[in-house]
């Protein structure tokens, strides 16, 4: 795809050290924090799972006793390990004690800081080494059964009842998909819980639990045998549980997760520093799992208009692009998202998608980037609808996308029926054969419309980029800089779960996954004083 748009490579460098520095500061923020997801996610890593005599996740009890006890700032690890060593119990074990309240943790002898380190590199020698043997499956029965060409062609499943989306599921992946998605149920990005076991009862798709993982993973390996392909599996670790859901997805070999370090802030309210420490922690697990992540810059277009706001979309994924990198993910695992979402009424709306599509290509060219269908502007007109997600089509294999999100015509009437799934399938795959290689027998117009666009595109990414970075990316989401949507840097769900570090701060897993991941260490920059946000990250007035 190299050089079919003439771009500037200035410019894309200029881009590149603008997000650069704007993940920077945003990392230096969240050196000095951790959440209570956060601190839940050791806990799940460390192998504790259940709920207690009243349905409350038990990695949500340990966290609310150990905040209640006043020492959440070390972590939650060294209360667990330190009576690990001082009783002789699992993780588990430890858990239902104090669960049902035989074990109180304020209370134990402290054994020491060497020992507590020691125990906690086991934990997680262990507990990424379950994370390290999945990721060797995936890359054994892909090298075993293959997989389909990109762009990948992935449906969603989204009926509430977690058995009738395996059977659905199942029949996606026969009828042609490679990558299957359940939807969550709605809402469940704002509890601040991940429920237990297998739910039959959600509303506009299933809640997202290790168990309902668990299900989905065996029926679409099923699936692959029966197809002769591996079957991709994806879910939403997006929400107030981004980092848990994350752990659960790693543990059950799930392959791609929707994993936007913005989407929560704008589109459900979640409080923005509690959105970028948790994504931090999530993508380093998705990265060593090797998930691929999705960003959702694609919903930028629902609320903003798809021509006036594109430079928004480039401007996101270059940000998500340099704070992936800081988690150690590597481009191949970056879904970087974006949309087909223009006025179909407006002249020449093809020829600006492409050069968007084709922009995009050329600035992440090792990424596998998540295409999405129209939504914005479909009526429940089907015969219309079916030929703009053909259009949709066409654009994704000319400009060598990663990741199909496929359109169906009944978008905006009901969820999808099998025989809808089925019609995008066959229109995708009738596409994607009949034109495999035109993006390799055509260039554009030195000059022309499509140039012209894109180059706009990227001269209006850099101004804004540039400008994010005189003012800190709060303070540009607080003035709704992306997608129209503004957010109050104290506001949203889940201020509360933000927890400033103190000495002796320690997250085995972190440490572990950092090492093995190439990442420098933070052990030694915590010192307890915790920078107020405003002075660190905001930036300064004009």
């Amino acid at each position: 795809m190299e050089g079919k748009l003439r771009l500037d490579p200035g410019q894309i460098a200029r881009a590149r050290r603008a997000a650069a520095e704007i993940a920077a500061d945003v990392d230096r923020f969240i050196a000095d924090r951790t959440t209570v997801a956060v601190e839940r996610t050791v806990l799940r890593l460390m192998g504790i799972d259940g709920v207690d005599a009243e349905g409350v996740p038990l990695p949500n009890v340990l966290v609310d006793r150990i905040r209640e006890s006043g020492g959440i700032g070390i972590g939650a690890a060294p209360w667990v390990i330190n009576a690990m060593l001082h009783t002789g119990a699992s993780p588990q074990e430890v858990a239902e004690g104090v669960a049902d309240g035989s074990l109180d943790l304020a209370r134990i002898p402290w054994a020491g800081r060497e020992a507590i380190r020691t125990k906690g590199k086991e934990l997680a020698e262990a507990g990424l080494g379950l994370i390290e043997r999945n990721r060797r499956e995936r890359e054994e029965r892909i090298r075993r059964l293959g997989e389909g060409k990109q762009p990948y062609l992935y449906v969603i499943v989204a009926t509430g009842d977690i058995y009738e989306d395996a059977v659905q599921g199942k029949a996606a992946a026969r009828q042609g998909a490679d990558i299957i998605a359940v939807i969550r149920s709605t809402g469940q990005s704002l509890l601040d819980y991940v429920p237990y076991g297998a739910t039959r009862e959600g509303y506009g798709g299933t809640f997202a639990t290790q168990e309902n993982f668990r299900i989905m993973r065996r029926a679409l390996d099923e699936a692959g045998e029966e197809t002769g392909r591996y079957i991709r599996l994806c879910n939403y670790c997006s929400g107030l549980c981004m980092p848990e859901i994350a752990a659960m997805g790693a543990l059950e070999r799930l392959d791609v997760m929707l994993n936007d370090a913005l989407y929560g802030i704008l589109f459900r309210d979640i409080n923005m520093q509690r959105t970028l420490i948790d994504q931090s922690f999530s993508r380093m697990i998705n990265a060593y799992a090797g998930i691929i992540i999705n960003t959702g810059e694609d919903n930028y277009l629902t609320t903003a208009d798809a021509v006036e706001a594109a430079h928004t979309v480039l401007a996101s994924q270059f940000i998500n692009e340099q704070l992936a990198l800081l988690s150690g993910l590597p481009p191949e695992q970056m879904g970087l998202g974006h949309a087909f979402e223009m006025d179909p009424d407006l002249e020449d709306g093809l020829l600006m998608e492409i050069a968007q599509a084709q922009l995009v290509r050329q600035i992440f060219p090792d990424a596998p980037l998540k295409y999405m269908p129209p939504t914005k502007h479909m009526t429940g007109n089907i015969f219309k609808g079916h030929v703009q997600d053909a259009m949709f089509n066409l654009v994704g294999i000319l400009t060598g996308q990663g990741i199909q999100l496929l359109g169906m015509m009944t978008e905006a009437m009901h969820t999808p029926h099998i025989h809808d799934r089925k019609l995008a399938i066959e229109s995708a795959q009738y596409i994607f054969n009949n034109a495999r290689h035109l993006g390799e027998e055509v260039r554009f117009r030195p000059g022309g419309r499509i140039e012209r666009r894109a180059r706009e595109v990227l001269d209006k990414a850099v101004a804004m980029l540039e400008e994010v970075r005189r003012i800190g990316l709060f303070r540009a989401i607080e003035r709704g800089l992306f997608a129209d949507v503004k957010r109050a840097f104290d506001g949203g769900r889940g201020l509360e779960g933000v927890v400033e570090k103190e000495d002796g701060y320690y997250n085995p897993f972190e440490e572990a996954l950092r090492e093995r991941l190439g990442l420098p260490g933070r052990g030694d920059e915590v010192d307890g004083r915790g920078s107020h946000p405003r002075e660190t990250l905001r930036g300064h007035d004009e």
